[in-house]
């Protein structure tokens, strides 16, 4: 009989929908190793994961990249669309081409969209706004800005109200300037962890492959959930998660590299990245 190993692996589990897939059977009472999960919004796991207070969390991609040299990202594992995304939306009192030289309203609760955000907006675009930072939420915002940027299930909450603003979906405009996909968020595990505790790091990474494929095969209790918490029809929600991309293969990681690139670019992250994928404590580079 094998011994259960007692050493904790911290694990940082993103309330919103969009990663209800990976987690929703993943069960860390099932596991052989002992696993506590920790539930919060993006920008708290990033900064428990850059501080150590987590050893794996699914995390913003643009916080993923500032940290790089702590971490290694868990393999086929992240939130992507190639596309639309239905939930990181730009909100605006007048055109795209008008608000993108105004003021902007940046929600506080994840790094990635923010950023990609900017990428557009000064890359794409051309245009010079004010920025700020506020709570998410958008009457408040746009007493104050020409746009204001929500995320997750506040931009779709937004999105159902019939409030007269222009939406931009950042997916979607991403593709459009690209043609890439782009991943919002991945999963990630602290170097330490992966070398110190590897058979942990594998379990974990086995259980939230196993919560993937089951989601994927029968949405019906994500669509349910989803209903009941937080509004909206299953009609919606079918296509919500439908839409979204749970893997990281070559195409994700290659729209997430061109992302990484532009960062750079404008001044957004200190650094160039290169991809590192943990598997079975084998540090692997993506396009050595």
């Amino acid at each position: 009989m094998e011994t259960v190993i007692s050493r904790t692996t911290r694990v940082g589990k993103i309330k919103y929908t969009n990663a209800w897939p990976v987690f929703h059977s993943f069960n860390p009472e099932l596991l052989q190793h002992s696993v506590e999960l920790v539930s919060e919004v993006p920008a708290l796991l990033n900064r428990r994961m850059l501080e150590g207070s987590l050893e794996v969390s699914a995390m913003s991609s643009f916080a993923y990249a500032q940290g790089s040299d702590h971490f290694m990202l868990l393999p086929d594992l992240s939130v992507s669309a190639d596309g639309a995304v239905q939930s990181i939306l730009l909100f605006s009192r007048e055109p795209l081409e008008k608000a993108v030289n105004g003021t902007i309203a940046l929600t506080n609760t994840s790094a990635t969209s923010v950023n990609l955000l900017k990428i557009l907006v000064e890359k794409y675009l051309k245009g010079n706004p004010e920025y700020f930072t506020s709570e998410p939420n958008l009457t408040e915002m746009l007493q104050r800005a020409d746009a204001g940027l929500l995320i997750g299930d506040h931009a779709i909450k937004a999105s159902w109200e019939n409030n007269g603003y222009y939406v931009t979906d950042l997916g979607r405009l991403w593709k459009e300037w690209t043609g890439h996909s782009m991943t919002f968020a991945v999963w990630a595990v602290r170097r330490e962890a992966a070398l110190s505790n590897p058979e942990a790091i594998s379990e974990i990474v086995r259980a939230f492959h196993s919560s993937k494929e089951r989601s994927r095969s029968n949405l019906t209790p994500l669509i349910d959930q989803a209903v009941r918490e937080i509004g909206g029809s299953e009609h919606y929600w079918h296509g919500y998660f439908s839409n979204l991309c749970y893997d990281f293969g070559m195409r994700q990681q290659q729209g997430l590299e061109l992302y990484f690139k532009y960062a750079y670019e404008l001044g957004l992250l200190k650094h160039e990245i290169k991809l590192q994928i943990w598997s079975d404590n084998t540090l692997t580079r993506v396009k050595e």
